[in-house]
């Protein structure tokens, strides 16, 4: 099997770092058709870099973000008689006009992105989402019939991250969370659960920035929080040794719709270095997550609920073990790189037949 890996995307991201990872370790043969250019000349690139490669390629997967590249790909292959695994991942209708509230709804450039998920949706073959409950989303949104969605769960890079046993020093129970402050991870939450604990031994580490950061600073002065370290993005290898010296990892606690109805790579991430999650109850974390058994689920949005999973966590060390294990052999049977190829491979072989 050859698959040619097309489009525009960022080959560090992990999402499309994996996909292709995962799909080398099932044998598959891998040809990047890819460009970063900005401007109109990434079309005439794509062209003359996929030209060659024609012949040899059995599937086209567009990576993310592939919307705009979309038509491209489907004329392309039109004319070489090959079908298209689009993946999707995201809305960018749902996440720049609803999400990041870049863009008022009913104006311009929201119906212009509108537009750009719905042909890129109606032109491939199959299209790949996380979840399901995001591939509902997608359905009644764009309408968009069930029959061309299928679900390949995010993973993380199990090289770098994956049980580290470090050995710590300090007596303080360390509750981890990374990202980009986007609405949908929820900072606010995690902010006001770390003020009501502020009298129990525990610190909170938080590593990112972007987007509301700096409104996450002004919460903490104003609350005069001391249990709480800002730290900045890292690489990924020394992010691992932070997540291996914490004792409990948080997900998303946003209550922006697109947190209810998606995952998070901080969230698999969690599992696959075989640590105690806590994330927000959603229909989407409920596809892969069992409270109690491989996740803590706490309700969304509620800074007490989550303050107490944590305590919880803190004051019952076999639970916690319970759900490091648990969350580490889900990770290992669904979400690790060569079952996510293994997937990918099931779905290209699926189109040739």
């Amino acid at each position: 099997m050859t698959i040619c890996y097309f489009g525009i995307y960022n080959p560090n991201h992990t999402r499309n770092r994996l996909n292709i990872k995962g799909l080398q370790l099932n044998n598959v043969t891998v040809l990047e058709c890819n460009t970063r250019e900005k401007s109109r000349s990434k079309y005439w690139q794509l062209i003359k870099l996929y030209w060659p490669l024609r012949k040899q390629t059995d599937v086209i997967i567009v990576g993310f973000p592939g919307q705009t590249v979309m038509p491209l790909a489907w004329v392309l292959a039109k004319l070489t008689g090959k079908k298209i695994i689009f993946d999707a991942f995201i809305s960018l209708y749902d996440s720049f006009v609803f999400d990041e509230k870049k863009y008022q709804p009913g104006s311009w450039q929201a119906k212009k992105y509108w537009l750009v998920d719905w042909l890129s949706c109606k032109l491939a073959n199959i299209i790949l989402l996380e979840v399901w409950e995001y591939a509902n989303y997608f359905q009644q949104q764009f309408h968009i019939t069930k029959e061309k969605f299928a679900v390949v769960y995010v993973g993380c890079d199990d090289e770098i991250i994956h049980p580290l046993p470090i050995e710590r020093t300090d007596k303080r129970f360390r509750v981890h969370f990374h990202g980009t402050y986007i609405p949908a991870q929820g900072i606010p939450t995690i902010i006001r659960g770390a003020e009501i604990l502020a009298k129990e031994n525990i610190v909170f580490h938080l590593i990112g920035r972007q987007s509301t950061y700096g409104e996450a600073q002004e919460l903490i002065k104003q609350s005069q929080l001391t249990n709480i370290e800002l730290v900045d993005f890292m690489p990924y290898k020394e992010l691992a040794i932070y997540m291996a010296k914490s004792d409990v990892c948080l997900g998303m606690f946003g209550s922006t719709e697109k947190a209810a109805r998606a995952g998070a790579f901080k969230i698999i991430e969690a599992m696959a270095m075989q640590k105690p999650l806590i994330t927000a109850d959603t229909p989407a974390i409920r596809e892969f997550l069992k409270d109690g058994e491989n996740a803590l689920l706490c309700q969304i949005a509620n800074p007490q609920d989550l303050a107490d999973k944590i305590l919880q966590l803190k004051n019952n060390s076999e639970l916690a073990n319970k759900i490091a294990v648990n969350g580490y052999q889900t990770y290992l049977q669904y979400m690790r790189p060569s079952s996510l190829g293994k997937q990918l491979l099931g779905l290209a072989e699926k189109l040739i037949k």
